[in-house]
């Protein structure tokens, strides 16, 4: 699990104050296709010794060898949004951010177990953490900030326990049938993209949300749909693709978490250009040149190209 935490370079809930797993690995030992095993560099956080081979052996996909919480309810997606990228810009100390649309907060209602019925709205979900008088003004900032876009409601946990029943709202399991994505973008686009994704996702007839950490500029889409249905399969294709395109348009990026895999190597492609690509399968066929580990993710076989 935390090898393909690394090889993903993947991120939690408290990302927006901690950063993802790439800030967390000080070395890392690898072993190559050719059953070498290398050390990236030793102990230290700081060197300035030579390359950075932890850094490119994660999100390699593979490839290569309390807290208080607070709930605040918004009339649109994209004030929600609007008060994740306010945040961030000023610097308030939030430790997590996530955000859950009005379908999501549907589907948690339907299934229970938080004790509680939730409003039917676009949702942020922050937990604070720090000295009492540093988390105080961090949630006087960010009361400020909501009201300011719109927000209908804002509460705090009273207890640990409670704490933890909301975090976890940001965690439950989706279905099987999931088609789950994922995109970043610069967080001054983030309203513009989130709301137009969020109108696109709407107008399929299906089950589709918004959700995830946002205060980095990324966030997920879950689309449940039947995969018996060809023309269906096809529609939730178009959307997913769509979003991706916008995104790269924006300047940001195919995929901020899920990796690029099967599915994005076209994306990538764009985002990056075919010089940039061309770098990426040279180290890749200096380290594995038989092409044994992960074959055809990120990129295609060498004779493919």
């Amino acid at each position: 699990m935390i090898g393909g935490m690394i090889g993903t370079n993947c991120s939690g809930t408290n990302a927006v104050r901690y950063g993802t797993m790439k800030d967390w690995v000080i070395n890392l030992t690898v072993v190559l296709a050719d059953g070498r095993v290398i050390k990236t560099r030793r102990r230290p956080r700081k060197t300035s010794a030579g390359y950075n081979l932890t850094g490119m052996f994660v999100g390699s996909e593979g490839t290569l060898g309390i807290t208080r919480v607070g709930v605040v309810t918004f009339p649109t997606v994209r004030d929600a949004a609007s008060t994740a990228m306010q945040l961030v810009r000023k610097g308030i100390q939030v430790q997590c951010m996530e955000i859950l649309d009005e379908i999501q907060m549907d589907v948690i209602n339907r299934a229970g177990g938080t004790g509680r019925t939730w409003k039917k709205l676009p949702t942020l979900f922050f937990k604070f953490s720090g000295t009492k008088a540093g988390v105080a003004d961090s949630i006087n900032l960010t009361k400020a900030l909501a009201k300011n876009n719109n927000a209908s409601s804002f509460e705090f946990a009273r207890d640990e326990r409670e704490a933890h029943d909301l975090c976890m709202l940001a965690l439950r399991e989706r279905g099987s049938e999931v088609w789950s994505t994922d995109v970043s973008v610069p967080i001054s686009r983030l309203p513009d993209i989130i709301e137009i994704s969020k109108k696109e996702l709407d107008d399929l007839g299906i089950f589709a949300s918004i959700l995830g950490h946002i205060g980095d500029g990324n966030f997920h889409a879950s689309i449940l749909y039947d995969r018996t249905i060809q023309e269906e399969r096809e529609r939730v294709e178009k959307v997913v693709y769509d979003m991706v395109d916008r995104a790269l348009e924006m300047e940001g990026s195919c995929t901020g978490e899920h990796g690029v895999g099967l599915g994005k190597k076209n994306s990538l492609k764009k985002e990056l250009g075919p010089a940039t690509i061309e770098i990426m399968r040279s180290i890749k066929k200096s380290l594995d040149p038989h092409w044994l580990l992960n074959p055809g993710k990120i990129f295609d076989y060498e004779d493919e190209a």
